[in-house]
């Protein structure tokens, strides 16, 4: 294919050069790129049923005709615009497992603080509200949100708890449940609050994060100092029957207490008309 002749995409899949839809001389080439952003910008500011195609395509100096060309209607351009959001937005599972030391709290803390970073960005704060308003329109949007983004994620952190909580927690533990628990517990809070117009200062958000990630890890129990897991070349090593009996009494208080938190959160964002 020639590089230098702009292309386009006909609702039918096929590429056609610009000149054939009718290009006039002299108009600016304008990205694709660059119409996905600004579409998913006025998507995010007026809602899907009232943005318009004009709209978009004034916004970049775009013919409508080139943006039928390439999507075929507005639906089709939304999705797109949304799905390449969510590419360009997840954490790749390869740099969380970066992050990895031999103190499991000292991960957690990266994890948590990787995780909270990225959701707390413009692109990622855009992304988590036009999913949450559109996903009952759309519902295959958060789908596909989940299966690239959530889904390996949370897949990666209960393959971190298998591998370093296991010989602790045993066969009955639930390290899907346990993944689920900590981007709740750890990244949910800044992000929802923000999405509910909250302002939260960084210094906010680090104190949030490291204490989450002690609460998860240790709940509400106060921690001495030689209260650390032991461990031997990065694996928590099994403690004497009563720490057992000890941490799944901490466990189940550390649900009870997410559980309480997140019908908390529920409560706050109906009565905010969050939905």
């Amino acid at each position: 294919m020639n590089t230098d002749q702009e292309t386009v995409v006909r609702s039918d899949g096929n590429e056609e050069s610009a000149a054939k839809v009718g290009r006039g001389p002299g108009r600016p080439t304008r990205s694709n790129e660059e119409l996905l952003d600004k579409a998913l910008d006025l998507f995010l500011e007026y809602g899907f049923e009232r943005t318009s195609i004009d709209a978009i395509t004034a916004s970049v100096g775009m013919a409508k005709r080139t943006v039928y060309m390439r999507y075929g209607d507005k639906t089709t351009l939304f999705r797109a615009a949304l799905e390449r959001a969510i590419k360009e937005w997840i954490v790749p599972v390869e740099q969380l497992r970066a992050t990895e030391t031999d103190d499991l709290e000292e991960t957690l803390l990266q994890l948590g603080r990787t995780l909270v970073a990225n959701i707390m960005t413009p692109a990622g704060l855009r992304l988590m509200r036009l999913t949450n308003a559109e996903s009952v329109r759309m519902p295959e949007m958060g789908v596909y949100a989940y299966q690239e983004g959530t889904g390996p994620t949370l897949s990666y952190m209960a393959d971190l708890f298998r591998r370093r909580l296991g010989p602790v927690a045993g066969e009955a533990a639930d390290f899907d449940e346990a993944a689920l628990a900590f981007l709740y517990l750890v990244v949910g809070g800044p992000a929802s609050m923000t999405a509910w117009g909250l302002v939260l200062d960084q210094a906010s958000i680090d104190h949030h994060t490291r204490y989450c990630v002690g609460l998860f890890l240790h709940g509400l129990l106060p921690k001495e100092p030689t209260a650390r897991l032991p461990q031997v070349n990065g694996e928590v090593c099994a403690p004497p029957p009563q720490d057992v009996a000890a941490l799944e009494d901490e466990n189940r208080r550390l649900k009870k207490l997410l559980l309480d938190s997140m019908l908390e959160l529920a409560a706050l964002k109906e009565q905010s008309g969050g939905g």
